[in-house]
């Protein structure tokens, strides 16, 4: 077994009480302004902005550090043309009959239904796969270690990262996922996590009127 090295941690920015708090209801700000849209315009992403948004992804902790994560980036019309293809066959079974009434009724003042247009006119879709375990050349496995929760970590830090820099998101599970390891040519060692459609919102995108948890019902100080 390797010996593990060690180096000294440096933190980038050392601050005080009360500019930690400043940052801290700055930071809340503007991710309280977050919101998941349905409708997007088709203006082109830098692709170095999406580059850069995975990569702060890729800092997320993760179980043993296996980091297992695969973001799979899709701009390709065609691609994308596939991928809603096959979303909304598995949403028309799902609501039409797995759905259960509960959940139908959960979503309903949503507005949501089994057509997903945004799936093609959003410039970005992502693909995001958590690696069960490592296929090596012999054919040998190596398990990973909490991979759900990982790529979990990861996919909300890459959602916060997309908001910072200015775009929109939606996350998006159709369920089984398993088209998309064709369509993308991924091995069967890693698993759909979910679909984040990223872009620009439409100018006239609206969002259901909802309400956030307050503090106390999401928190409690012992």
């Amino acid at each position: 077994m390797t010996k593990p090295t060690f180096i000294p941690y440096r933190h980038t920015r050392q601050t005080t009480d009360d500019e930690m708090l400043a940052r801290s209801i700055r930071f809340y700000t503007l991710m309280n302004s977050r919101r998941t849209i349905r409708k997007f315009t088709s203006q082109v992403i830098p692709m170095d902005i999406i580059k850069h948004c995975i990569m702060t992804a890729g800092t997320a902790p993760s179980g043993s550090n296996q980091q297992p994560w695969k973001f799979a980036v899709i701009t390709d019309p065609r691609v994308k043309s596939e991928i809603r293809t096959d979303a909304e066959k598995e949403e028309r079974e799902f609501y039409n009959h797995r759905a259960p009434k509960e959940w139908l009724k959960a979503i309903c003042p949503l507005g949501t239904d089994a057509n997903k247009p945004f799936l093609e006119t959003a410039p970005v879709i992502i693909a995001i796969f958590e690696e069960k375990y490592e296929l090596l050349p012999n054919g040998d496995k190596i398990k990973k270690y909490y991979p759900t929760e990982s790529v979990g970590l990861a996919t909300g830090v890459l959602i916060t990262a997309l908001h910072y820099a200015g775009l929109t998101t939606l996350t998006h599970t159709p369920s089984p996922m398993a088209f998309l390891n064709q369509i993308l040519d991924v091995p069967s060692n890693y698993k759909p996590f979910l679909i984040l459609v990223v872009g620009h919102p439409a100018p006239d995108v609206t969002v259901p009127d909802i309400k956030r948890k307050t503090l106390d019902e999401i928190a409690e100080f012992r």
